[in-house]
């Protein structure tokens, strides 16, 4: 059967969305169906299937999911963002500064960007606009500044793109804390730039941060301190040696359990259940379309689409810079209409050997690839962050992508940053 027909088939079963677990399924299927010589059947890609979730650093995953959810019902991002806005508020654009520091501290507590998106959102846009903030800034701001939730470490593309390229896990979110930073400061700046051409109320700023700071700072870290602690006790158990990314994920669970129960009593044991129940709910879906993308890139490499696709580029492009463009190009197309888990898993054994063939380490590039992937999370027509986002407010998806150009377009000059400056990622490897 020919690739492109196989692709073809898979692109139009997305478009008339069936999920994409099944439309992954079909398109491992067909070629079996289609040429009875074709050495993949039924029972090997079920074989496939359950081998692709038997990993030891896939349990990471549903870890970070239920941690960040704990966390969010424990109001850790409220403390959080009481330390920064002491801190940024009385400086122009304080408060939206504000805001994207705690998107990237919230990050590093839970590896996802819807998560962060709607622990960050529902606590901070409601904040903004009291403050005087147009909605839509307010809420394309945090749809975007969420996407910092999957660059800054621990994240779980990063353990995604690990398990489909070998790499180290504990190397990829080293890599990425340096991009992370940066594209939060280009945001801020953006920020800045907003508020001095539109302007603030100062008066309403003023009288939120008069609160905080009648708290005293002593008063105010001693509320934050165990959400402060959070994201230094996950890395720093990760980068000390002491546990392993997915032995983290599991202690990042019960410290989220012992400070939402025990120190802030944000949550109660009666809680617990549900809190269970829409870690499972949220991540199932992933596990199915981890089962199946697994499977059909079993299917792509039997079909030998990473060499076919290799040795054309490297055949007809012979610019490393040229290439790199043209798959940074690629990726933001697939970002835009497919999830970031098959697109990783499907993509990275086909484009790894073309980028090592140019000189790239496969670190560079998996935060190039997942970066890619974030700005996905807010452009149109999947842009999950962009759904999360408009579902806490009730503002048009379409309207918050149009405000959120701005940004977007920054994300991009950073995502060429780390394309062509290697030390960006691997400065502190």
């Amino acid at each position: 059967m020919p690739v492109v027909v196989l692709f073809i088939i898979f692109v139009i079963a997305l478009v008339i969305a069936i999920p994409v677990s099944i439309s992954l399924g079909i398109a491992s299927v067909l070629p079996s169906i289609f040429d009875p010589s074709f050495t993949v059947g039924a029972k090997y890609l079920i074989r496939a299937m359950f081998g692709g979730l038997d990993s030891f650093p896939l349990l990471a995953v549903p870890m970070f999911v239920l941690s960040g959810i704990i966390m969010a019902k424990g109001g850790i991002s409220k403390k959080l963002f009481d330390v920064f806005a002491f801190f940024l508020g009385k400086f122009t654009a304080g408060m939206p500064c504000a805001v994207i520091v705690t998107c990237l501290f919230y990050g590093a507590i839970s590896g996802s960007a819807p998560a962060t998106v709607a622990a960050v959102g529902s606590m901070t846009i409601p904040i903004l606009t009291t403050l005087g903030y147009d909605l839509t800034f307010s809420t394309a701001l945090v749809a975007v500044a969420g996407g910092l939730g999957v660059i800054i470490p621990p994240s779980i593309p990063f353990i995604m793109y690990g398990m489909a390229s070998g790499a180290s896990v504990s190397d990829l979110f080293l890599a990425g804390i340096l991009p992370g930073l940066m594209i939060g400061l280009l945001l801020m700046l953006f920020a800045i730039f907003h508020c001095k051409h539109y302007g603030e109320d100062k008066e309403k700023i003023a009288a939120e941060v008069n609160a905080l700071h009648e708290k005293g700072l002593l008063g105010v870290l001693k509320e934050s301190f165990f959400a402060l602690l959070s994201p230094i006790i996950i890395l720093g158990c990760i980068y000390s040696g002491i546990a392993s990314p997915t032995e983290a994920a599991v202690i990042s669970v019960f410290y989220a359990l012992i400070v939402s129960l025990f120190v802030y009593k944000s949550i109660h044991f009666s809680d617990l259940w549900a809190i269970l129940v829409e870690a499972i709910k949220t991540f199932t879906p992933i596990l199915f379309i981890l089962a199946a993308s697994t499977a059909f890139s079993r299917v792509l490499t039997l079909m030998q689409v990473p060499q076919t696709v290799s040795t054309f580029i490297l055949n007809n492009f012979h610019s490393p810079v040229v290439i790199l463009l043209i798959i940074n190009a690629f990726l933001l197309i697939v970002g835009m209409v497919m999830d970031t888990t098959p697109a990783i898993l499907i993509l990275t054994p086909i484009l790894l050997p073309i980028v090592e063939a140019i000189g790239m380490s496969p670190i560079q590039f998996g935060v190039i690839m997942v970066v890619n992937l974030a700005i996905g999370f807010v452009t149109p027509p999947i842009g999950v962050n962009l759904f999360v986002a408009s579902s806490l407010t009730d503002v048009p998806v379409m309207k918050i992508a149009k405000k959120a150009m701005p940004m977007i377009a920054l994300f991009l000059v950073a995502l060429l940053l780390i394309t062509f400056i290697p030390a960006i990622s691997l400065g502190l490897l």
